[in-house]
């Protein structure tokens, strides 16, 4: 019988020391990066500017022009300067996409994951839609070995440059060029199993040999074949994140309760505390749950 998980359950990024969401409103968000200030679009910011006098110090500002986004220098900025979170180290960058391969929203489940890690004896995790690898770093430092996947040879590169950041030894992760629904089903059929399953997927994308993926048509058999690689010892864990789908955090907590007859957890949105009110910024939405 399905357990329903704790739906609306919002979960709050504070400040750290190499990031703070410094101010936001006017769609648009003003964050800070280790030394580096940056403004990007933000949709969610429907209200006003707090501190209009912050948005002067910024390092660079991501604009749309003609249906094409680009990079406003008002300063210097490396190529790619190196943050912390904890004991991990990775690198930033200003990317076409306006991203800068940081995504703060992140913070409480990587807090959640490390803690899920370290109850479980020698477990294996596996990283799906990895992108730059911070998940699969705290994972790993928390004593996992990670399988990472991505489709983007550059994305793959930067997460492995992450780890050796991180001084993760390369016996704790294995870096896999692969669409990731192509690489779940082989490991089906290699019997495969994994105590901990993260994915973040996008609304659309290419797999490394220009497979399709479309989340409305996707998402369903995805999680179904996912079934099938989570561990059934207890502890074992699941944890998917939606940044640009644009779905209801709801939607996707029914489609996981839809496939997994055993959940205990909570979905809701991710959120950004603003370092200077109560502000935040809704970021993403989740589901997790734990055997």
């Amino acid at each position: 019988m399905t357990k329903e998980l704790n739906c609306d359950h919002h979960l709050v990024s504070l400040p750290w020391s190499d990031y703070e969401l410094l101010d936001s409103g006017e769609n648009m968000k003003l964050e800070r990066f280790g030394a580096i200030v940056v403004a990007r679009p933000e949709t969610q910011a429907l209200w006003k500017k707090q501190k209009p006098e912050l948005w002067d110090t910024a390092h660079a500002t991501f604009a749309f022009r003609e249906k094409k986004g680009e990079w406003d220098m008002q300063k210097s900025v490396p190529e790619s300067w190196e943050l912390s979170w904890k004991n991990l180290r990775f690198s930033a960058r200003l990317t076409g996409f306006k991203h800068t391969g940081i995504f703060p929203e992140q913070a409480p489940s990587w807090e959640w994951m490390q803690e899920k890690v370290s109850k479980l004896e020698k477990p294996s995790v596996l990283n799906l839609f990895g992108y730059t690898g911070i998940a699969s770093l705290a994972a790993a430092e928390a004593g996992a070995t990670v399988t990472h996947v991505d489709a983007s040879k550059q994305s793959l590169d930067w997460a492995h440059a992450n780890a050796r950041l991180s001084g993760l030894g390369e016996d704790k992760i294995r870096w896999i060029l692969d669409d990731a629904l192509a690489f779940v089903k082989r490991e089906i059929r290699r019997g495969a199993s994994y105590d901990g399953i993260i994915l973040d997927p996008p609304a659309f994308g290419r797999g490394a040999k220009g497979e399709v993926w479309k989340i409305e048509e996707d998402f369903l058999n995805f999680l179904e074949a996912l079934k099938e690689l989570l561990s059934p010892k207890p502890g074992s864990f699941f944890l998917v994140n939606g940044y640009a789908a644009g779905y209801a955090s709801r939607s996707f907590a029914q489609a996981v309760e839809n496939v997994f007859d055993t959940t205990d957890g909570e979905s809701g949105e991710l959120h950004i505390k603003e370092s200077s009110s109560d502000r935040v910024i809704p970021a993403g939405i989740y589901v997790r749950f734990v055997r």
